[in-house]
This record gives structure tokens, sequence and C-alpha cells, in this order.
């Protein structure tokens, strides 16, 4: 048997074990940047202790939580109580599944054929990814169903209805990158970005929805539940929301599907509104490393808006995802598909 043919399985193996691992360590990377950047924006220090600078502060964090004991409260469902942090975690890590990173790589001449940078090449991966991201609530709702607590089900059932008000934004700004690349894949979609308009300005589908990237923004901050739309844990009102109840590993997975839900979102962004892999300058095989600069990008911007901006009021919330950011997002849908109508006829 020709070696390269026993090389592929070991190459997919070994590549999915380092996205589930990069993964993982993204958390704990945005642990710490989350607070290095909270502290210079409220001009003090982050953590700065444990290990040079800080950095092995998230580290210490693991093991406290770790040690710490395992609470459920008495009349809560036993089954269901540790199902929801799994389940919120397991969809974390299933949506970044179908997401590319770079373009396509032999190792080096090791491999025949070229192989594409992913977990999994999918024609529908935009639906994927929507789908399963879509599923990461349901582990918010049972944690607060499960917990037998009124400010646990208020926070899971303000999960479900925050969920439901911004999905309906998130999908009608995505349908309009679709409509621009005629493809529900998202490699497809990075490569209909690649080359320039006018000889230097980049082919990215931002400069085409520059009022879709901003609504997709604003509602993967909500469907994240980070602040200001952080309606399901707010602590002020539901004393810690959905996961009140919960100590220890379990009450660990919640940041955690968080902070990957956080890479997803801004993975899905670069590939659709900021040209995946592609950069001016930049060779195809070093792509990679250009994706990674832009999630990070994006990343902090998260981090920069959680920080700078006030929690609304519940019904503020509401009425700013029906009222204005759904209208948006279907205008923009509209003028896009009258404008890819007129230019292709």
């Amino acid at each position: 048997m020709d070696t390269s043919t026993l090389l592929r399985p070991a190459v997919l193996g070994v590549m999915i074990f380092i996205v589930f691992n990069a993964l993982i360590i993204a958390s704990a990377i945005l642990v710490l940047a989350e607070r290095k950047i909270m502290g210079f924006m409220q001009q003090r220090y982050g953590p700065y202790l444990v290990g040079p600078h800080g950095a092995l502060q998230p580290f210490a964090d693991i093991l406290k939580l770790l040690f710490k004991e395992e609470l459920r409260p008495k009349g809560a469902d036993k089954w269901l109580f540790t199902l929801a942090p799994v389940l919120a975690v397991v969809a974390a890590f299933t949506a970044f599944a179908t997401v590319p990173f770079g373009a396509t790589t032999t190792l080096f001449g090791l491999l025949d054929e070229p192989i594409k940078l992913g977990v999994t090449d999918m024609n529908v991966a935009v639906l994927v990814v929507f789908a399963v991201t879509s599923m990461g609530v349901y582990g918010i709702v049972l944690a607060g169903w499960a917990s037998n607590s009124k400010y646990s089900l208020l926070g899971g059932l303000r999960a479900s209805a925050q969920m439901i008000s911004y999905e309906l934004s998130y999908a009608t700004s995505l349908a309009a990158v679709i409509l621009l690349a005629g493809s529900l894949s998202l490699r497809e979609v990075v490569d209909s970005q690649a080359g320039y308009w006018f000889g230097f300005i980049p082919q990215w589908w931002v400069f085409l929805q520059p009022l879709g990237f901003i609504v997709y923004m604003i509602a993967g901050v909500a469907e994240t539940n980070r602040a200001p739309f952080d309606f399901p844990e707010a602590e002020q009102e539901l004393v810690a929301g959905f996961n009140t109840e919960y100590s220890s590993v379990r009450f660990a997975l919640f940041p955690q599907a968080e902070y990957i839900n956080m890479v997803t979102m801004s993975a899905v962004a670069t590939d659709l509104y900021l040209g995946g892999w592609h950069f001016p300058g930049v060779p195809e095989w070093l792509g990679w490393a250009v994706f990674i600069a832009k999630v990070a990008a994006i990343l902090f911007v998260y981090i920069w808006v959680r920080w700078t901006l006030p929690r609304y009021r519940y019904d503020q919330l509401m009425g700013f995802g029906w009222k204005w950011l759904f209208p948006a997002a279907v205008i923009n849908l509209l003028l896009t598909a009258a404008a890819v109508l007129y230019f292709n006829a």
C-alpha cells in the first residue's frame, strides 16, 4: 500500500487533535486576555502574580475549579443537571468542525494529493454552523430547568427568548453573503473572495456588506450571551442566572462553551466577510496565520465591547432585536437580492 494512503488518515487525525486542543487552549488564552484587557481599560493591573506577567493564571483557575466540591441542589434533576453543561460544550466544539481555516497543503510534498485545512469540508457548512450553534441554547435552558431554582429558570427562559430574537437577524445577514457567493460552503465562500477590485481593493464581502457585517457582529454578541446582552446570567437581577447552582467542573464548562462559541462566531465572520485566509501580499501556505490574526482581532472587539457598554434593560434588548436589527437585516437582504438579480441579468 502507498505510504501516502496510510499517511492521509493519520494527518486528518492529527488535525482533529490539534483543533480540539487549540479550542481548549483558546478558552484559557481568552480568559487571560479578557482580564488583562479589562485591567488595561480600567487603569489597573490584571493577573500578574502566577507565572510571568500572570500568564499561568488560567491554569491556576482550572486547578482551583477542579479541586472545588461538586454541589447539586437537593431538588435538582440529577441527570439533566449533569447533561446541560456537557450539551453546551459539545455543541460548541461541533460547530467549529465545519469551519475551514486554511487553503490546501501537501505537507511539503509528503502527500500525493493536497489536503484541506479544516476538520471536515461540507457543501452546506453555513447551515450546519447555524443549526449546531442553535443547539447550544438547549444546554442553558436545561441548566435553568434542572436546577430547581427560580433564578436559574428565569435565566434559561431569557436565553431561549434571546436566541429566537437574534437568530433571525443572524440568519438573515448570512443569507445576503450566500446570495453574493452563490454557495452554502464556507470554503467556496472564502474562495469567492480571492482577487481584487480595481486591482488593489481585496475582494472581501465586507466591502459589499457593511450593514450585514454589523448586524452579524451584534447578533453574534447576543447569541453568545456576552455583555451588553448577558441577560441569562445577569448577576444584578438573577444572582448568576442559569448557572447559579453550578460549581466546580460543571460550572467551568459553561464559560468554556461561551469562549469556544466566540471563537466559532469570529471564525465564521472571518470566512464570510473578511476573506478567510486571503490577505494581500501573504502567500497561500501562510493563510492559516492570517486567519488566526483576523479571528484574534474580532475576539478583541468582543472583549472591548464587553468592558465598554453597560447592560441594557431586557425590554430594550428585545425591542432592539425586533424593531431595529431584524428590519435592518431584511432590508440588507432585499437590497442584495435586487442587486444580484440586476447585475446577473
